[in-house]
């Protein structure tokens, strides 16, 4: 598979996680739009939002970012997902902006 993201969950490229439990992982954005900018991404390779079958790991993202939000200390906050190229997606494979100043 040539998707940035798996590579880094598969320690194809380095990358240091600030966060990972069963279900996704999250790094720091390597063109940040913002002070914080952290990306949530699923482990399972779903390529969009359009993808999801599961929504329970929906869930488990929104419950990372809580959790990731709260370890860093982070009380105020954006989420932002694009779905598609027209909207910004730039790698195909869902995950979750966390932005704050």
């Amino acid at each position: 598979m040539d998707c940035v993201f798996c590579k880094i969950l598969n320690k194809q490229i380095p990358s240091k996680f600030v966060y990972e439990d069963e279900y996704c992982f999250a790094i720091n954005d390597i063109n940040p739009k913002a002070k914080t900018h952290i990306l949530v991404i699923p482990k399972e390779h779903i390529v969009s939002l359009n993808e999801v079958k599961d929504f329970e790991l929906v869930k488990n993202l929104f419950v990372a970012i809580k959790n990731i939000t709260k370890e860093q200390n982070i009380p105020a906050f954006k989420t932002h997902i694009n779905t598609g190229r027209a909207a910004g997606q730039e790698v195909d494979h869902l995950h979750i902006h966390i932005l704050a100043n």
